[in-house]
């Protein structure tokens, strides 16, 4: 575990640095203890694939934990012990998220890239693809864009070397071993896959993110 400071109100703690099914259930468990157990200053925390970073205030931490030199030394104490009480947690039980995806000629432009690239017919990329339960390790990019792995190496393929000026809304893409759902039309340069009209994000909602990191996700045909 590596801590460093992120300017003057927020830290990272690091874990690894590669995608790893235990390195983010690290990330996201001590994501979680912090908030449920925020400590004087607290803001929030932002998990990532091996890491999370915690958000404070730097004035608030120092009146509370004046014994420190620094309220990055008073937030690192707190993370060590919270790494070690949260290690011994039980991580949350797991739903499996089913997302409807329409895979035709329309919706899945790069479906045929993918084929050529792994060397197998469409019907069998569809059949591996589908057949995966996907993790989410974490969010980002785009408002709620979910980062999802691993993809079955057999079609593991690349990004675009040239991203697509516009990518529809609902796209799903394949980009090495992740996958992931575009939100919002945007720029980007996934291998398109399929596409769900399920909303994964709207920020009228209360709950405006579809999916959190440590979500289970299985893509349906329809």
């Amino acid at each position: 575990m590596r801590i460093f400071p992120l300017g003057e109100n927020a830290l990272t703690v690091e874990f690894g640095n590669e995608i790893s099914l235990e390195l983010n259930r690290q990330a996201l468990q001590l994501a979680e203890y912090f908030q449920k157990n925020p400590f004087p200053g607290f803001i929030e925390t932002v998990p990532a694939y091996a890491s999370t970073t915690l958000f404070y205030h730097p004035l608030t931490v120092r009146k509370a934990f004046v014994e420190y030199p620094s309220a990055f030394d008073a937030v690192t104490s707190l993370v060590e012990t919270a790494a070690l009480t949260s290690e011994k947690s039980q991580g949350r039980s797991k739903t499996v998220i089913k997302i409807p995806i329409i895979i035709d000629r329309d919706s899945s432009p790069d479906l045929e890239v993918i084929s050529e690239f792994s060397g197998l017919p469409m019907d069998e990329v569809i059949s591996i693809y589908l057949e995966r339960t996907y993790t989410v390790f974490m969010l980002g990019f785009l408002p709620g864009f979910p980062y999802m792995g691993e993809v079955d190496e057999k079609i593991a393929c690349p990004r675009k070397q040239t991203p697509r000026l516009k990518v529809p809304k609902g796209s799903v893409g394949i980009a090495g071993k992740q996958t992931g759902i575009y939100p919002l039309e945007s720029p980007g340069g996934w291998q398109i896959i399929g596409r769900t009209e399920m909303q994964i994000f709207d920020p009228a909602s209360e709950r405006p993110c579809g999916l959190t990191p440590g979500d289970e996700v299985r893509f349906v045909r329809v």
